[in-house]
């Protein structure tokens, strides 16, 4: 990976490197990304930091308030609950209300006393247990008329049971997560869609302390909306008015409680956690701050997602990245003109330096200034003029000699002039009719141009047109009995190889196969990839090189070129030489990781020229 990025990068830091004011540029343009970026992200930090405590106390706060207010209005509904001083009357006549019509009028005379007492009302039901029916007043009735109606049990109910089991002989009732249907058809016939919760009070006898019936108050959310309003509330936040059994009776999102009570977020929320807690759903985080009662432990929830408190901070982080890249921009401009007045001086002495070192002798660098790079510039002319006068005779007498080696060069054969005399007979050869003498003297006119060319490397796809001449000329010594097969990978056509490298492999295979039998030979050349390597073969089904000649050449491309010794040359009789030669120019080429590999037998020899892939210039 980082070889990968090295590669991709290489250019443009090399454009870089060339000039000292570009290093300056980058220099100082690190050092300012890098002090932007700090304190972006310094200031980013304490910025959400400080969203997050002020999010706390003010919420907290707020919460706090207004969760005294709540529980005032509870206590209220409490003590409306309660006849207080007249709660032996009141006793009394729900005992005898089916007997004494006096005792009737009085419970229907509470009843309408207690419903016109708040504005909250809904509803107001009284259960007589032993008789079991229930008197009720609702603003369903016209007249506000006190009503009896006969009801079945309702041990059976969550509500009366949970009064039942409280030692203060009352539950609530909350009507926001749907009542089971079992349970909702011997329940009081409440408008749902009004009513936001239930207190029920269970009435006992103050002597035998035996359950004489249920006081039901049915309220509105017209007191609690007023009270709650002083909770500040924007679009992503969620607001919960949980009782001290986790049952909702006041939430902004019904899907978002659910999930947040099958999370277990509710549990959560207990007196030592200091009122907030940090929880996540599927969406997103939230911080959640919460307010216990002292006195029952009812809970008001109120989760804010963190977007919304690092809004501030994000905006400003912004705003820090906006002015950090205009004054990053302005920076750059000013480090650039400011470093270019400091290296125009270098660069001119390093221009003349340059040209001095090409053979200008006449290179002056410009002097300006009374600084260290005036200084290195007036020095430099004097070296340039004093350098000009020892040289000059040198210089001269260098000229005289070059001439000379011209004039030797002129006296050897030209291998220019071999290729256009090739040309000359092929010419002729063409104007008497000799087909088969013109094809051969092109292909060896061609393949003498290859061999002089020049290059050391080339194309995969040039050497074969090139082995396809060689072994033409071949053809015509060898007739019929050499058969050549290729089997080339495609992919691998623009391979940079050593040039005649194939054609050492196919004089092998001419060597020790058809000049050894007199039979058909078929020579392969082929090219495949592997995972690590491209790998070119040669092969032929003559009779194979004998195991100890094989052992010979092989140990021989294990001995490094330099440590060759001439006589052991002489006694291969040149047959591995170009072998060698070939091994060690593809280790100096591609590393040691490059080579030749030989296998034989009796069914023929298969020589593999193996190039890492990934090198200079190598199929990737």
């Amino acid at each position: 990976m980082r070889r990968a990025l090295y590669k991709l990068f290489e250019p443009l830091l090399e454009r870089i490197s060339r000039r000292l004011a570009n290093k300056l540029i980058l220099l100082f343009t690190i050092i300012i990304i890098l002090v932007v970026s700090s304190l972006t992200y310094i200031s980013y930090g304490m910025l959400r930091k400080e969203s997050v405590n002020n999010s706390i106390a003010s919420t907290s706060n707020n919460l706090l308030l207004v969760g005294r207010n709540l529980e005032s209005y509870l206590s209220g509904i409490e003590q409306l609950s309660l006849p207080q001083i007249s709660y032996d009357e009141f006793a009394y006549a729900i005992l005898h209300e089916s007997e004494d019509y006096g005792s009737k009028m009085y419970v229907e005379d509470y009843l309408k006393n207690l419903y016109f007492s708040r504005n909250d009302l809904e509803a107001v039901y009284l259960y007589v247990i032993k008789e079991h029916k229930y008197y009720y007043v609702t603003k369903e009735n016209y007249n506000i008329t006190v009503r009896v109606t006969e009801h079945p049990p309702i041990e059976n109910l969550s509500w009366y049971k949970r009064a039942l089991a409280s030692p203060f002989n009352r539950s609530y009732q909350s009507f926001v997560e749907d009542v089971p249907a079992a349970e909702s058809s011997v329940d009081y016939p409440v408008n749902k869609d009004k009513v936001f919760m239930g207190y029920h009070r269970l009435l006992r006898s103050i002597v035998s302390r035996e359950p004489q019936a249920v006081l039901s108050l049915y309220l509105n959310s017209s007191v609690t909306d007023e009270i709650m309003k002083d909770i500040p509330f924007s679009t992503g936040q969620h607001l919960m008015y949980i009782s001290p059994d986790n049952e909702p009776f006041t939430v902004d999102d019904k899907e978002f409680y659910q999930g947040s009570r099958k999370t277990g977020l509710l549990d959560q929320l207990t007196p030592e956690k200091n009122g907030r807690v940090t929880w996540s759903d599927e969406e997103q985080k939230y911080l959640v701050i919460y307010d216990i009662s002292q006195k029952e432990g009812w809970k008001l929830v109120k989760p804010i997602p963190y977007t919304e408190i690092y809004a501030a901070a994000t905006t400003t982080r912004k705003l820090n990245v906006s002015i950090g890249l205009l004054f990053l921009v302005l920076s750059v401009v000013l480090v650039s003109v400011t470093s270019n007045r400091i290296t125009n001086p270098l660069k001119n002495l390093s221009l003349q330096m340059k040209r001095f070192s090409t053979g200008s002798f006449d290179a002056e660098a410009t002097v300006e200034g009374k600084d260290e790079i005036a200084y290195l510039s007036r020095h430099f002319n004097k070296m340039v003029e004093k350098t000009n006068e020892l040289i000059n005779e040198r210089y001269k007498m260098k000229i005289v000699e070059k001439n000379a080696v011209l004039k030797a060069l002129e006296a050897e054969i030209n291998p220019h002039f071999l290729y256009n005399a090739l040309q000359a007979i092929s010419t002729k050869a063409l104007k008497n009719n000799n087909d088969d003498i013109v094809e051969m003297v092109d292909n060896l006119a061609m393949t003498l141009r290859y061999c002089i060319s020049g290059r050391d490397v080339v194309q995969a796809r040039e050497e074969l047109r090139h082995i396809e001449r060689y072994l033409a000329l071949q053809k015509a010594r060898f007739g019929s009995r050499m058969q050549v097969v290729y089997d080339w990978d495609e992919s691998l056509m623009e391979l940079r190889i050593p040039k005649l490298s194939i054609q050492t492999l196919v004089e092998n295979c001419i060597k020790h196969a058809l000049e050894k039998v007199s039979s058909t030979v078929t020579i392969r050349i082929e090219a495949h990839v592997t995972a690590e390597r491209s790998i070119i073969s040669v092969l032929d089904d003559g009779p194979g090189i004998r195991v100890e000649r094989l052992e010979q050449v092989m140990s021989s491309l294990q001995i490094q070129w330099e440590d060759r010794e001439p006589d052991a040359e002489e006694e291969d009789g040149n047959e591995s030489i170009g072998l060698k030669n070939l091994n060690t120019r593809l280790k100096l080429l591609y590393g040691e990781d490059a080579g030749l590999a030989i296998y034989s037998s009796e069914h023929g020899t298969q020589m593999d020229m193996r190039l890492p892939r990934g090198g200079v210039g190598q199929h990737v």
